[in-house]
């Protein structure tokens, strides 16, 4: 079944959404772990340094929770817009309890809460980018800049998509070769999974744009920090000046 219906925030907003999420967070967790260190170990910070991190659509929050598992003097922003996530991460965030908060934030909007400061260290997002739009991506990017403190860096850890066939060939090969079990349930899925999927790739882009768009920001040092296959991490500085 097809849908053109994007459905991407409603999702998030439901408790089966929510539950069929969390029911696989602890084989994500144990996959992606590495990348959200080092999305962490990217910042420019020392242990004893104190800076405020915000994690947009921070979900559970597990890449907020890398950058303070290494940075023992640093706090948190978690902004999501959906409660049955926030109340998930209150329960994975409970050893920080004195070092983060959650924020009500609909990174779709543009609104930004006046509990978000301007003067952030760093700006971090995980696996949400690619659910908004071509030009909300654009705008978002440049709400981050004005929300960081020169110096501040902005990192984030995406899925992207290729115009290329071959590459896109190449990519599934080595995903059904890691999981072998892959390609049956693409065969297999039900109509609601064909539904969350189309929603999951509606505006992912190919890396070239995203990196064009934090450079048109007026980000620095914005580099491909980390690569494989079809995620990457991504990056870029607030300039000193």
């Amino acid at each position: 079944m097809s849908t053109n219906i994007d459905n991407n925030a409603a999702m998030w907003q439901t408790d089966a959404g929510v539950q069929s999420f969390i029911s696989k967070q602890e084989a994500r967790e144990a996959k992606r772990r590495a990348q959200w260190m080092l999305m962490a170990e990217l910042l420019p910070f020392g242990e004893d340094e104190s800076f405020t991190v915000l994690d947009i659509g921070a979900g559970t929050g597990p890449a907020a929770r890398a950058v303070l598992e290494l940075f023992p003097r640093a706090n948190a922003i978690l902004a999501d817009f959906s409660t049955q996530m926030m109340d998930e991460g209150a329960k994975s965030m409970a050893r920080f309890a004195d070092r983060y908060r959650y924020v009500t934030f609909d990174m779709n909007s543009g609104v930004w809460p006046d509990s978000i400061p301007s003067d952030l260290g760093a700006v971090v997002t995980s696996q949400c980018v690619h659910h908004i739009s071509d030009l909300r991506k654009q705008q978002l990017f440049l709400e981050i800049y004005d929300h960081l403190q020169p110096g501040g860096w902005y990192v984030n850890f995406d899925p992207i998509n290729t115009e290329d066939a071959l590459v896109e060939a190449a990519w599934q090969r080595a995903n059904e070769r890691q999981d072998p079990d892959a390609a049956e349930k693409e065969r297999n899925r039900t109509p609601e999974e064909q539904a969350r999927y189309e929603n999951h790739v509606r505006y992912m882009i190919p890396l070239a744009p995203q990196i064009d768009l934090l450079t048109q920001a007026g980000f620095e040092a914005v580099d491909v920090y980390w690569k494989e296959l079809d995620h990457v991490i991504v990056g870029g500085r607030r300039p000193l000046r």
